[in-house]
């Protein structure tokens, strides 16, 4: 009873007396209880997890020049983004080497999904109301969370702002209007506000256009000695519109729920693969999207062992593809396919005991497809997710396991289905702190996800097979975090793994009887070693002086180790580096900010085979912003600077899609 007081008197000191700026840099998350109010740092997370766990907060992000997601998701160590140049151009994500089909892109809880190609298109998020991204390799530590989270092999997680208000206010928000070189032009509104004690409500908008016609240099051959041009990328404009708005309801002590509304619209050009003497190819290709999805969540604490928890979507997206200069007998391709989807999930918590708990869940999802294409099968997959788990938490040990069972069932309005699938996948981790005065863990998992065949794997003309198998990843973990803090070194984290994965039964595009006829067969196997090492640190220079600095490194060896007689075996995967890393600081002097930004690769390859014609240059991606801070009557001002790719590279990520040069924005916010 003398330590509930003790702790309940430093608690409520703590959150009385500290400075109201030092308190909104350090304490990253709340959890109201009747006696005491918790507050913890996020970065304490990623100490004590027992699978690599990387958060970037909003304020982090705010310093890394990052316009979309796909930006700030560079910063984060492991992660290689597949970017096809340019605002408008597709952007995927592969964490350590597995792919994008193999990392599931998560908004406020609960996974996005594109079951036509497998992959999000992570481009198209913007940052505006973006609160935390949190990657997490293998599975988070929380049990108590949809069987659907448990599936993929990594998680890219979205959280957005929920509403906030202090003292009597009962609205806020925050206007930006952000302008730059190529045309870039994205106004966006974010308001908040108090319906009564327990409803409160959130509306925001944006709305984003560019050119994209940036500069780049064109090379007619890989020897410095050949020939050049300055072209301009054409067909790279973009126009796009977001609308959000969710409602959170507190309906007592032990029940809460939350109602989310998103719509996005895009219009944009496809540049295509520059190509000597034509960069005029494949100029007119168009894109239009359009996504909407309505999702719920409900949560209910029956006593201090039990909690439920529910959750459910509608979602509808809209692709339509249009290749005006096709030398065909129609004389263009004009593809439309439409997805709908319904997913349900019921999650069950019980605490068992102080240190132990479990949880079980179950997830269903239907998802169909419709197409334009004469013939098309209308294929729809039923989805089951069934997880147990289980979790142990104590001062020295944190352990976690689950066992997914997952099945498909597969059917079509004509034609032939594809091949049912189902599939058991463990997942066990630990972290462990030998030392009692040093905040050290090591750690390690182990765990065993797939990748399902998406519908283009199955159904597309000339190209689907019916019985393919799930790809099947194995992943195992090794690794170890340190935190510290002091006067001066206000905190400092360093974190170490070491990876190695394998896949088996990938998929891949085969030829059949010529080069227009492919088929997608199981033939595929990678073995992927490597080592990621993150260090953060902040630094109280002066008492008004503060300095956030971070560095990332990545090692990769990504063989393909499929069949030995072939060419390629032992070489490395298509655009994966075997280095690269990224580094970040920002200087805090009162109301002014000056922050600087580094991306940078070794070399890679763009083919399976790893000849020199192949081979790609290593970049760096040099970045800078300064930001000032005015309080008004109105509220907080802020105007931002940012001068991007500072060295003006000319550099590709994916080959024949230059990335733009030197570039500037401008931007101007009020949080009132």
């Amino acid at each position: 009873m003398n330590y509930f007081f003790k702790t309940l008197l430093i608690s409520v000191c703590v959150i009385f007396f500290a400075p109201t700026d030092a308190y909104s840099q350090s304490v990253t998350d709340t959890i109201g209880l009747p006696e005491v109010v918790v507050t913890e740092r996020f970065s304490d997370r990623e100490i004590r997890s027992t699978a690599p766990h990387h958060i970037l907060t909003a304020d982090q992000i705010g310093q890394l020049n990052a316009l979309q997601l796909s930006d700030a998701v560079k910063h984060l160590p492991g992660v290689t983004i597949r970017d096809y140049g340019g605002i408008g151009g597709l952007k995927t994500i592969s964490v350590r080497s597995l792919g994008a089909h193999h990392t599931a892109v998560s908004y406020n809880g609960i996974p996005l999904t594109d079951q036509q190609t497998g992959q999000i298109d992570i481009g198209r998020f913007s940052l505006d109301n973006v609160e935390r991204l949190t990657l997490h390799n293998g599975q988070e530590d929380r049990i108590f969370q949809p069987a659907r989270s448990f599936a993929a092999a990594s998680v890219l997680e979205i959280t957005t702002a929920a509403p906030r208000f202090t003292d009597n206010s009962r609205v806020n928000g925050k206007a930006t209007l952000r302008g730059g070189s190529f045309g870039l032009l994205n106004p966006s509104l974010l308001f908040n506000g108090k319906l009564s004690e327990r409803v409160s409500a959130t509306l925001s908008g944006e709305w984003m256009r560019s050119r994209g016609d940036y500069p780049y240099l064109l090379r007619y051959g890989l020897s410095a000695s050949d020939s050049t041009s300055r072209e301009r990328r054409i067909n790279g404009d973009v126009n796009k519109m977001r609308l959000e708005s969710s409602l959170h309801a507190r309906f007592s002590d032990r029940s809460r729920g939350d109602l989310r509304l998103y719509y996005y619209h895009s219009e944009r050009g496809l540049p295509g693969a520059t190509i000597y003497y034509n960069t005029l190819h494949d100029s007119g290709q168009r894109l239009w999207d359009r996504s909407f999805f309505l999702q719920g969540h409900f949560g209910h604490a029956f006593s201090r062992r039990w909690e439920l928890q529910a959750d459910g979507k509608y979602q509808r997206t809209y692709l339509r593809y249009l290749d005006p200069s096709y030398l065909g007998a129609e004389g263009k391709i004009e593809d439309i396919f439409t997805q709908y989807e319904r997913y349900g999930s019921l999650s069950a918590l019980y605490r068992a005991f102080p240190h132990l708990s479990f949880a079980a869940s179950s997830d269903l999802i239907s998802a169909t497809m419709h197409a334009n294409r004469k013939g098309f099968v209308t294929p729809t997959r039923l989805t089951s997710y069934t997880v147990v788990a289980a979790k142990w938490v104590s001062e020295h040990l944190l352990a976690t396991a689950s066992l997914l069972d997952t099945r498909t069932f597969e059917s079509a309005a004509s034609g032939v289905a594809g091949s049912n699938q189902s599939r058991l996948s463990p997942y066990l981790s630990a972290s462990y702190k030998p030392l009692q005065g040093h905040d050290l863990r090591l750690r390690a998992f182990y765990k065993k996800s797939l990748r399902l065949p998406t519908f283009n794997d199955l159904y597309y003309p000339q190209v689907g097979v019916r019985n393919l198998l799930p790809e099947d990843a194995e992943q195992l973990n090794l690794g170890f975090t340190f935190g510290s803090s002091g006067r001066w070194l206000q905190q400092f984290t360093f974190i170490a793994d070491l990876f190695h994965n394998r896949v088996k039964n990938k998929i891949v595009a085969y030829p059949t009887g010529n080069l227009h006829q492919w088929a997608m067969i199981n033939v595929g196997r990678v073995i992927i070693n490597g080592a990621d090492v993150s260090l953060e640190s902040e630094t109280s220079l002066t008492k008004k002086m503060l300095l956030h600095a971070g560095l990332n490194y990545s090692w990769q060896s990504a063989l393909d180790r499929t069949d030995p007689q072939q060419v390629n075996y032992g070489h490395q995967l298509p655009y994966t580096p075997r280095h690269s890393g990224s580094a970040h600081a920002a200087l805090e002097f009162r109301e002014l900010q000056f922050a600087y930004t580094l991306i940078w690769s070794g070399a890679r390859y763009s083919n399976g085979y790893n000849d020199a014609a192949y081979r790609m240059q290593g970049y760096a991606d040099h970045g800078i912003s300064l930001q000032r801070t005015f309080p008004t009557r109105f509220g907080s001002f802020s105007i931002a600077g940012e001068a991007l790719n500072l060295s003006n590279r000319n550099y590709e990520i994916v080959r024949n899609y230059p990335m733009p040069g030197r570039s500037y924005r401008i931007t101007l916010s009020i949080h009132y």
